[in-house]
């Protein structure tokens, strides 16, 4: 099971830049989407249903602001939109929930709030951490096996950006943040890059108005993390730099089904 990961920055903008190539080359089961932007209405019938996927989407209820989409060449078991808590968490469509083989594996695709607009956001973003932390330890605790993957906007360790002492106070960089990351691997989460690669220069989101990424001056914050129960059968994990279209890259975890 091919899986990537692709905040896209607008998914109507990148589909007539990059995005109908690339999905239909990128061999993915699954492709999961942040900031779409959009809300199916206002979407073409092959951009809700690329190359005949099936489709989900989470919209934000103002237009033209976050959202998530989930596309996957087999019809999930249950498609879940949100926590369940449409007033605190769900309202900006930034949580999208997938049953796989049965209900034995569940792939979150979220879109993690930006702290960096004011001192609110950013509590809502540490509210929003702690929130998933409980969601996913209850399901875990039931023996689920999970994937939690998309736009954490947070870079965990030094090595994930290339800048790290001059992002020391940077939503996105924070030390509140960073320790979240921590709690999150504590419980035992799984960075599955980092399971294949050690090594820093390794980017997925690089800064528009600076013009970054020709200088690759980037930050890793799009991850695929598994529960501990998966990792055994994670094959490999990789981010596709060369991929263009977006601010940000897709990201890739492979799990071997039958190690389940």
């Amino acid at each position: 099971m091919r899986i990537a990961s692709w905040n896209v920055n607008g998914y109507r903008a990148v589909w007539k830049k990059t995005f109908r190539d690339w999905f239909s080359s990128a061999g993915a089961d699954l492709v999961l989407v942040q900031e779409t932007k959009a809300w199916p209405e206002q979407l073409t019938g092959e951009q809700v249903n690329p190359l005949g996927y099936h489709s989900a989407f989470a919209q934000a209820e103002r237009k033209g602001y976050s959202g998530v989409a989930t596309f996957t060449r087999t019809e999930p078991d249950n498609v879940q939109i949100g926590f369940g808590d449409r007033d605190r968490f769900d309202s900006e469509g930034r949580v999208l929930i997938s049953e796989h083989l049965g209900g034995r594996l569940l792939i979150a695709n979220i879109y993690f709030p930006n702290g960096k607009q004011s001192e609110q956001r950013l509590q809502y973003k540490l509210d929003f951490y702690e929130h998933t932390l409980a969601h996913f330890e209850r399901l875990k605790a039931q023996g689920r096996h999970i994937i939690v993957s998309g736009d954490y906007n947070t870079a965990h360790k030094e090595i994930d950006l290339a800048r790290p002492k001059e992002n020391e106070n940077t939503s996105g960089f924070l030390p509140v943040e960073r320790a979240w990351m921590d709690r999150w691997v504590a419980a035992g989460w799984v960075d599955t890059f980092r399971m294949f690669t050690s090594g820093g220069g390794h980017y997925s989101w690089w800064d528009l108005r600076t013009r970054a990424r020709e200088r690759d001056i980037g930050w890793r914050i799009d991850y695929h993390f598994v529960s501990g129960s998966l990792r055994p059968a994670v094959r490999s994990a990789s981010i596709t730099q060369h991929v263009i279209g977006s601010d940000h890259c897709p990201v890739w975890v492979e799990i071997d089904e039958g190690a389940l």
